[in-house]
């Protein structure tokens, strides 16, 4: 695994050339029967040119600086970094984190597979189990039209590997396929339970001629779930397991074969502490690798608060790329007002919406204070005013958005702007 990750740049580049029409959400009339390449050339204004509410869009400064932010620190730590694309299933964005030097993208599931190799992902971590027949098959055949694409996927139990080494002993693959043993915990997600339980399944790996061990990952973002002192050292004592893991399996024989293990973990709370595990020294050759994929727009509530740049001495923090905007089309009574936003268009899982900013009928933007959603409908937000919030129907409310891996999926063409002016356009693929 020594080359350069990669993709087809034609294809990302063919995004550009779709035409935009009604199917797309919030955009402009006027920008029907154009191509998103020709719309995102055409410097349109947010409030100026017919954009219709509720509209979701990314600040181009801060995706500026968090690609550039978390590239320089992976370079300064010593770990590589394989985002999960599904956070934004965007290949346009996806092309700007292998310019800032991602060693890999990781896959959720085999339909996001397939959308990274329609853009032509040469290096892709399934993190999760993959047992489906069909979905081995057009893995199978996808590796052996691509000798350069590299995959691997993860195993936690001797089912799956016996599962996925019939499939694969009837499709005799051209190559085996790269398999990870992955580690969990009790109360985790996935993952074996145990040191013992992990080897069992690294052993039947290593047995199987259609499989090819070649490291071991794992999740700890499941196992905690703030900054305290007691969850830190909860991702602590589990990433101290993970290192076990591996040395035993260096001490084993298991991975004499392999040019360098690839050691893998880290969402986008705890990635600090598992860099600071990884790049530790290793009697064999490893590639430590971060998978944290909320980076790229972070967010104004669950990653604000969680993120280790928020509370590491001498880091700028990442900044939110994300921002709705929604009319107020009701105020019934003096301390709450309607938003055209609801549980279609906004994240609302890991926290509400936050109000920000509010936009007047003169176009003059201001700060909002004095203002929370309290509730999410379909398509209304609940906005509760306090005694001096001076919110009238008409106006915009700007609200900063929490975890955004629930935003992307409910917009297919995203505005990225600059101040209000729209310099690109970002298609998503779920």
């Amino acid at each position: 695994m020594q080359h350069l990750m990669e993709m087809d740049l034609g294809a990302v580049a063919d995004i550009r050339s779709e035409k935009v029409s009604w199917r797309f959400k919030g955009l402009p009339s006027s920008t029907f029967g154009s191509t998103i390449g020709e719309v995102a050339g055409q410097g349109l204004d947010l409030f100026a040119d017919e954009f219709v509410g509720p509209l979701v869009v990314l600040d181009a400064d801060a995706l500026a600086h968090n690609l550039t932010t978390m590239a320089k620190w992976c370079d300064n730590h010593g770990v590589k970094l394989a985002p999960h694309g599904k956070t934004t299933m965007a290949p346009q964005l996806f092309q700007r984190q292998v310019e800032h030097g991602v060693w890999a993208l990781t896959a959720a599931n085999a339909s996001q597979l397939r959308v990274y190799r329609a853009f032509g992902v040469s290096r892709v971590l399934l993190a999760n189990q993959l047992l489906d027949p069909a979905a081995l098959r057009w893995l199978v055949a996808e590796l052996d039209r691509d000798p350069r694409f590299e995959f691997s996927c993860w195993a936690d139990s001797e089912a799956g590997v016996a599962l996925m080494s019939e499939t694969l002993q009837e499709l005799q693959p051209s190559r085996p396929v790269d398999v990870l043993v992955e580690l969990g915990a009790p109360g985790g997600r996935t993952g074996a339970r145990d040191l013992e339980t992990a080897m069992a399944v690294a052993r039947a790996v290593h047995q199987s001629p259609v499989l090819r061990l070649v490291g071991a990952g794992g999740y700890e973002g499941a196992l905690a779930h703030d900054a305290s002192e007691s969850s830190k050292s909860v991702i602590d004592r589990y990433l101290g397991d993970l290192r076990t893991l591996v040395l035993r399996l260096a001490d084993a024989g298991m991975l004499d074969e392999l040019d360098s293990v690839v050691v893998t973990a880290g969402g986008s709370a705890y990635f600090d502490q598992v860099a600071a595990t990884l790049a530790q020294p290793w009697p064999v050759p490893v590639t430590p690798v971060l998978r944290s994929g909320a980076y790229i727009t972070h967010d104004d509530g669950f990653y604000r608060g969680i993120s280790p740049f928020a509370r590491i001495d001498g880091v700028e923090p990442f900044r939110s790329a994300l921002r709705a905007w929604a009319q107020v089309t009701s105020r019934p009574q003096r301390d709450l007002a309607l938003l055209t936003i609801g549980k279609r268009d906004a994240s609302f899982d890991e926290g509400l919406p936050e109000p920000q900013l509010v936009r007047r009928g003169d176009g003059a933007i201001a700060p909002l204070a004095q203002a929370e959603i309290t509730a999410l409908n379909d398509q209304h937000a609940f906005l509760a005013l306090g005694p001096e919030a001076t919110v009238r129907v008409g106006d915009w409310v700007g609200l900063g958005l929490s975890h955004p891996c629930t935003v992307f999926d409910k917009w297919q063409l995203i505005p990225v702007v600059r101040g209000t002016t729209v310099v690109d356009l970002i298609r998503t693929y779920f």
